[in-house]
């Protein structure tokens, strides 16, 4: 293949490097120029263009493409139509991905032409996800340059999608004097939720105490009935002949590894019992966040043989996210009192009061005073360190309505977008030292200084770690007091999403603090707004 600039004489047959207008037309880069379009081009007066010309033994890129893709050999994997020199390759069941990156490597090395990127090793994947992708780089590449790229796929199976079989698992859970029944339910709801992604399911569980003894017996039992054992220690392993290793070989088993090299994850132990696998899982997972127990128990779903030598090359990229709510957290909390922790409170005030068909609500006078300025003094007047107004519709109003105020501003000119720009926007200008932040809602009147102080005397009492929320008569309500933690899932949130759905897929523990009909009283329309007292304005 030649590029470069081409005379329109000897142009026919040639692909275009950029577009062309002539003759009313539009001639789009990567066009492949016919007679016609060379007469058109003529007549319009351009001389030259500049382009590919096609060697007699090259492929175009959607051609070489659309072979190279061809000659792979895959399972669970659809290859879509070329399209711009790439042929993208999508999942067909979930499951786990699998490929020699030998082969991909060598591919990759034929020529810089050709190029192959797929996901990493052992991802997990959903049905129409995209696990590779053929990439072209020029318009066209030598046929003997493809030739060997097919080659090199004819190997052996090059990726894979290895679909999860729906399995049955037994679950124990060991109980200590002071294991509260609540967290044994949550786990169980967890792992539940965790197997239906692969139409995997409990079929029992047994609660035993925390000895060697009663696991082991319940280990046997539930073996004979399912294909996996997973069992939850009430104390985390910390030795190789604690309760759950030592269960499995007690019950006649083996250990086929305790310990494993990812964190959140490394006090996992995996073993076998009557040719069953039997997972004793790490304190992590009791929480639905990615941990190692998510790597091993995917892959033997999966129908994957797990051993001791993989779990040890599971090391590199085996540092995950943090779980805040594990009892031993990889660095320890800054070492302020909790009665030092401190909390920024962030005042949404950006809205445009669109259910009160006109007036902006935040200006209704309460007391004599404009709803948002009231708000305001009142987080003032609690324990938090410091107040930041996110201000966006009629901010020059807002701003003048709490003029004097020791309060920062925060403005967001993307508030039309909905309520999580909102809270990007509050959560950035959070003070670098602060442990949390809470969420105020400008327009609910109820609140008083007193209950943000019970909120934030709630936060302290848990040591920075656990969501606080306002409820009324059970019910949750407003305001809610985010822990750190969970500041870089604020940043991940889009449209009209606000922290209910942080608070209810972190895993964080939720403390729920009672401060009365405040923490459900919001004045969204004009009846509501005047029935809690005040007065709207033009």
């Amino acid at each position: 293949m030649k590029f470069g600039p081409v005379s329109i004489d000897e142009a026919q047959g040639a692909v275009l490097a950029h577009a062309v207008t002539a003759g009313g037309r539009r001639y789009h880069k990567a066009h492949r120029l016919s007679a016609e379009d060379v007469a058109i081009l003529k007549a319009a007066g351009i001389v030259e263009v500049v382009a590919a010309v096609l060697a007699a033994d090259d492929l175009s890129e959607d051609a070489a493409a659309t072979r190279i893709a061809a000659g792979m050999r895959r399972r669970n994997i659809d290859a879509r139509p070329a399209a711009t020199g790439r042929v993208n390759l999508h999942a067909e069941a979930a499951g786990v991905f699998t490929v020699d990156a030998g082969m991909i490597d060598a591919i990759n090395a034929v020529d810089p032409a050709i190029t192959i990127a797929t996901l990493a090793q052992h991802a997990p994947v959903e049905p129409g996800q995209m696990v590779a992708t053929v990439k072209i780089i020029p318009f066209a590449v030598a046929g003997g340059l493809v030739e060997k790229a097919v080659g090199i796929c004819a190997a052996g199976e090059i990726f894979a999608v290895n679909a999860y079989r729906p399995v049955k698992v037994g679950v124990i859970q060991t109980v200590l004097p002071g294991t509260k029944p609540s967290v044994l339910d949550k786990t169980l709801r967890i792992t539940e939720v965790r197997l239906a992604r692969s139409g995997s399911r409990v079929t029992a569980e047994r609660r035993t105490p925390h000895e060697v003894v009663p696991v082991a017996a319940a280990a046997a039992a539930l073996a004979r009935d399912n294909d996996f054992v997973v069992i939850f220690g009430a104390s985390a392993m910390s030795d190789f002949a604690d309760v759950v290793p030592a269960a499995i070989e007690q019950a006649g088993g083996t250990v086929i590894r305790a310990g494993m090299p990812v964190d959140p994850g490394n006090l996992l132990v995996l073993g076998t019992l009557d040719g069953k696998r039997v997972i004793g899982a790490p304190g992590c997972a009791r929480s639905p966040k990615e941990n190692g127990f998510d790597w091993v128990l995917d892959r033997l779903i999966a129908g994957l043989d797990v051993t001791a030598s993989d779990i040890a090359g599971m090391g590199v990229g085996g540092l995950l996210m943090e779980i805040p709510t594990r009892p031993q957290p990889r660095e320890p909390a800054p070492r302020a009192a909790n009665s030092e922790l401190k909390v920024d409170i962030v005042l949404l005030a950006a809205g445009r009061s669109s259910r009160m068909g006109g007036p902006n609500k935040l200006m209704a006078l309460f007391e004599g005073k404009p709803l948002v300025r009231r708000t305001a003094e009142r987080t003032l007047g609690s324990k938090a360190n410091g107040t930041i107004v996110v201000t966006g519709h009629q901010r020059e109003r807002i701003r003048s309505a709490l003029a004097g105020l020791d309060v920062r501003l925060a403005d967001n000119p993307d508030f039309a977008d909905g309520l999580a720009s909102s809270l990007k926007a509050g959560i950035a200008n959070v003070a670098h030292d602060a442990a949390g932040a809470m969420i105020v809602l400008g327009d609910m009147p109820g609140v008083s200084s007193e209950d943000l102080d019970s909120l934030i005397d709630a936060f302290r009492r848990s040591g920075g770690r656990a969501v606080v929320r306002a409820s009324h008569q059970g019910k949750r309500g407003n305001p809610v007091l985010l822990p750190r933690a969970l500041f870089a899932a604020v940043a991940q949130l889009e449209g009209d999403t606000g922290a209910r759905h942080l608070v209810e897929a972190g895993g964080l523990d939720v403390i729920d603090v009672e401060i009365g009909q405040g923490a459900s009283i919001d004045v969204d329309t004009r009846e509501a707004l005047e029935g809690a007292g005040g007065v709207l304005q033009d």
